[in-house]
């Protein structure tokens, strides 16, 4: 009697290792980390994402925190390669700098790399001047009212499609769009909705309108041609999100007004 218990909770420790070590195959590392590394593009511009850690100066937040665990499952260690705008992190997709990416899904990208499903959904808003006679996102599209961007963000792509009458105007990076729109006396500044409010706060004198003009589709990505690695990202993303791994991170880093991406259909 005790021999088969002891059996069982053998067989029931190792099944739980191996279900928690979830070890790549050679083929996926080979192709997610061709150098023996695993090269990960970390986009400081969104501070939803990424951040350098004040204390060290290192980089954290839920895309490091995945980097990471990635890499523990690949076997390899993780070698940050750091950006300031997500517009440089897809411009780099075909120059071999780095092996997976943390970006919003759209189909001028999808060109250059292959994603995964969303892992996190976050909202894109407007900003205005406090005194701005705009008072909802429908007023924003109109002729003779400048928005400034990022340069290749999420909602640049998206904006340059749907603004039909607006004039878009481009800084280098997020960071730089709420002061453009201030020192330029430009109408409307548009962005992810937690960096706007930051930059509201920080500023004074601005106000952001209700709602939002886009949801962004945050999800890892390689470059196009690494076919095993892509699946295996997918399964991946999946079950960081499942397993609450996604919602632990965002709360540890204190993130709000984030969701965690739906499973994928």
């Amino acid at each position: 009697m005790l021999r088969t218990a002891t059996i069982l909770l053998l067989a029931t420790a190792l099944g739980a290792c191996s279900a928690v070590q979830l070890t790549a195959p050679p083929d996926v590392v080979a192709e997610l980390a061709p150098t023996g590394k695993l090269r990960a593009a970390i986009n400081f511009g969104n501070p939803i994402l990424a951040k350098k850690d004040a204390a060290g100066g290192e980089a954290s937040g839920v895309s490091v925190d995945l980097a990471r665990e990635l890499g523990r499952r690949l076997g390899v260690p993780v070698e940050p390669v750091i950006y300031n705008a997500a517009g440089r992190v897809t411009d780099a997709a075909r120059s071999n700098i780095w092996d997976i990416a943390f970006v919003a899904i759209d189909p001028v990208r999808g060109a250059d790399m292959d994603y995964s499903a969303p892992y996190v959904v976050i909202e894109g808003a407007y900003l205005v001047p406090q005194g701005s006679a705009i008072r909802s996102n429908a007023e924003v599209d109109r002729k003779g009212q400048r928005v400034v961007v990022a340069r290749g963000s999420a909602y640049d792509l998206h904006l340059t499609r749907e603004l039909k009458n607006a004039q878009i105007l481009r800084v280098p990076t997020s960071a730089e769009v709420t002061d453009a729109m201030v020192a330029q006396r430009i109408e409307v500044a548009a962005g992810v909705k937690q960096q706007l409010e930051a930059d509201a706060k920080r500023v004074g004198g601005v106000r952001l309108l209700d709602g939002r003009f886009m949801v962004i589709n945050q999800a890892m990505a390689a470059p196009k041609g690494r076919a095993n690695g892509v699946r295996y990202l997918a399964d991946f993303v999946e079950e960081m999100k499942s397993s609450g791994f996604v919602a632990d991170a965002l709360r540890r880093h204190g993130i709000q007004g984030a969701a965690v991406a739906p499973a994928a259909r």
